[in-house]
């Protein structure tokens, strides 16, 4: 998961939430959304690279849908093709410059998702 500073401009990865089930996962996420008062939720779709929805896609999909059932935010889908592999090269770039700080390569992809949708709203 991430979040962005309060005025939307810079995303940065918060927490890993390991899978327990879509009801204690959705539990965890709107735990998170009232605690922070997050405004929208933005959900990484994983498409395939010619742009089509998949298998894990459609896993997604669904949990979303539990998600935005339960959620007082609105949630929107943010295609993340690409961003787990930029992620893991922005975290060797940081390794090699004597980074100390450790995150794993999912809240960095997801800080990426939602910095690429923070952009695109203030373009």
């Amino acid at each position: 998961m991430a979040l962005s500073d309060p005025e939307g401009i810079l995303a940065s990865p918060l927490a890993i939430i390991e899978r327990s089930g879509d009801s204690a996962d959705v539990e965890a996420i709107t735990g998170i959304i009232h605690q922070h008062q997050v405004g929208r939720v933005i959900v990484g779709l994983p498409r395939s690279m010619d742009g089509s929805i998949g298998r894990q896609a459609e896993k997604v999909k669904s949990f979303t849908q539990e998600l935005r059932n339960r959620s007082p935010a609105p949630v929107e889908f943010r295609d993340e093709r690409l961003t787990t592999v930029s992620a893991r090269r922005l975290m060797r770039e940081a390794a090699a410059g004597k980074s100390r700080r450790r995150v794993r390569d999912d809240a960095v992809a997801a800080a990426l998702i939602l910095q690429g949708y923070l952009d695109e709203i203030h373009e």
